[in-house]
């Protein structure tokens, strides 16, 4: 093939910077990619995960304790880093490996543009082959291309690379946000469902696919109705301590003085539990009936799952599709990249110093996501809710991220059409914003617009949030697109109004305080801001009192 020139030679400073070196490379094992005489071909071996599970538990984030490592790790030091991300991927890496060779050593813009353009296109191709083998154990450089879109270290500068070499390799935290490589994985091995597309097209006549699909929805159903089942149960454990306490402090007696063998009234305490366990019985009540109704619907659902398996058993195998799982999902997933881009953002695919200019805090680490996730619930404490047969779930979506340098944090499914009850939404954030804030409030927005946009169904124009919102939005008559300008509203609100500094109109304020609630300390404190606050606040009182809040 001859002699790889790619890291030799003198470059001109633009190049330079795009390498994050001084522009000068000499013929060092670090600098050198490989000869791709031996390049292509390795294969990656298969491992299982156990499922992820919705705990409707779990009130909030757990704490993050440790956002870097203390001892970076050397794996960006690896002479053959370039040569394992790109080998076992057949021709497509020497067609990147080529391409990337033009745009780096052209001089003149216009090239540049074309050769940026080709590399893009062609890349993109490349990870859809690494993405494949994600389900099985990656070699560190291909998982930190998936990850972080690191093709060669030397992209970067030498306190990037520091930097991402401190980078909390695990989940230690077991929250459901993902990097790209631990997404793939996930959707490959089955613990995760493919996201919503209108990719795989189905024929209609086909009864084993119609038959897949009623299975599925029948497991949806099963897993929703025993989530609410251990949930209720949970909650009646937690009513019958409660009783219990109650009831020993009843049974608690102290002796008069002077007056041996007799024992004192009740305290004033004691009065008070009676009322608490008249209280908690009726509670008690209302929870086994719940329970009864959830074990119903459990038992239903188990025997639509029983039929439907049965039947599938009868009529051969299951329905099978022509695209595999992380094909479709890795199509999914490219066009969430282009989103959190936008029409005029950098598409540039991979990591280099030339465009990464994001603080340390403003990455798109899962630490840094988890920390921010944790502030935007305290201020908005319904964030990550939904609503299921008058109960209020706390459910967390799925937060993937994306190796791009966008700005826009999307959200491209509420939750999973088979059970709407339990399942995770699906949220997409960009590492590489210039605020990661902004970014997972955009996403957090779009998330609770869907949410809330489903509940009221055909009704969405009139009743709840989207309602009230389209209503103000049309008498003002605004032209544009009406989710963007909520995504937008709901930046302020949560940047702005939650510090009393007043950047919404009336209308629009009143819509948020009603059904996109602050937390109560966050009120607390407004309240004593300003008049708007105290006559918002209020009204919540007067909601409370007639019980139509």
């Amino acid at each position: 093939m001859g002699q790889n020139t790619l890291f030799q030679g003198t470059i001109d400073p633009e190049v330079a910077n795009l390498l994050g070196a001084d522009g000068s490379f000499g013929t060092s094992a670090q600098s050198l990619p490989p000869d791709f005489a031996d390049v292509f071909n390795e294969d990656i071996d298969e491992v299982k995960n156990s499922e992820d599970e919705v705990n409707l538990q779990e009130k909030a984030f757990p704490a993050v304790t440790k956002r870097l490592e203390t001892t970076p790790h050397n794996r960006f030091n690896d002479p053959n880093y370039y040569k394992i991300a790109l080998s076992g991927e057949g021709d497509i890496a020497q067609r990147v490996h080529t391409i990337l060779q033009k745009y780096i050593n052209s001089k003149d813009p216009k090239d540049r543009s074309v050769f940026r353009q080709q590399f893009a296109t062609v890349y993109w191709d490349f990870l859809a082959c690494v993405a494949r083998k994600a389900s099985g154990n990656l070699p560190d450089p291909k998982k930190y291309l998936l990850r972080f879109g690191i093709l060669h270290p030397t992209f970067l500068g030498v306190n990037d690379r520091a930097l991402f070499s401190k980078i909390v390799v695990d989940n230690e935290l077991s929250v459901p946000v993902y990097y790209l490589d631990e997404w793939f994985k996930a959707v490959g091995i089955g613990e995760v469902r493919n996201s919503a597309t209108d990719e795989i097209r189905i024929a209609k006549n086909n009864s084993q696919i119609k038959l897949q699909q009623l299975l599925d929805k029948a497991v949806g159903k099963r897993d929703g109705a025993k989530a609410l089942l251990k949930t209720k149960e949970d909650e009646r454990n937690s009513i019958e301590k409660f009783f219990k306490e109650r009831v020993d402090t009843i049974t608690e007696h102290f002796p008069i003085d002077n007056l041996p063998g007799i024992n004192a009234c009740y305290t004033e305490a004691q009065k008070r539990a009676f009322s608490e366990l008249h209280e908690s019985i009726k509670q008690l009540l209302k929870t086994d009936r719940d329970m009864d109704i959830f074990l119903r619907d459990l038992y239903e659902a188990e025997e639509d799952v029983k039929t439907l398996q049965d039947k599938a058993e009868q009529t051969g195998d299951a329905a099978t599709v022509d695209v595999r799982a992380v094909d479709t999902e890795f199509e999914t997933v490219r066009q969430m990249a282009k989103m959190t881009i936008g029409r005029q953002g950098n598409h540039f695919p991979i990591l280099t110093g030339e465009y990464f200019h994001s603080a340390p805090n403003d990455v798109g680490f899962r630490e840094n996501v988890l920390s921010v996730l944790t502030w935007i619930e305290s201020v908005d404490p319904e964030a990550f809710c939904r609503s299921y047969k008058n109960r209020l779930n706390r459910i967390v979506p799925y937060v993937v991220l994306l190796p791009t340098y966008g700005d826009i944090g999307v959200c491209w499914e509420p939750f999973e059409r088979i059970n709407r009850a339990t399942s995770r939404g699906r949220v997409a954030l960009p590492m590489y914003s210039k605020n990661l804030i902004i970014a997972s409030l955009a996403a957090v927005a779009d998330l609770r617009w869907q949410v809330a946009k489903e509940k009221a169904s055909y009704y969405w124009m009139e009743e709840g949030l989207t309602g009230n919102y389209y209503q103000w939005f049309t008498s003002k008559k605004l032209k544009g697109d009406l989710k963007e300008y909520f995504i937008q509203d709901y930046i302020v609100w949560m940047t702005k109004e939650s510090e009393g500094i007043q950047k919404l109109e009336k209308e629009v304020r009143g819509i948020f305080w009603r059904y996109m609630p602050f937390s109560q300390p966050t009120k607390e404190k407004l309240k004593g801001r300003s008049y708007v606050y105290q006559d918002l606040y209020q009204r919540d009182l007067n909601r409370a009192m007639s019980d139509g809040y």
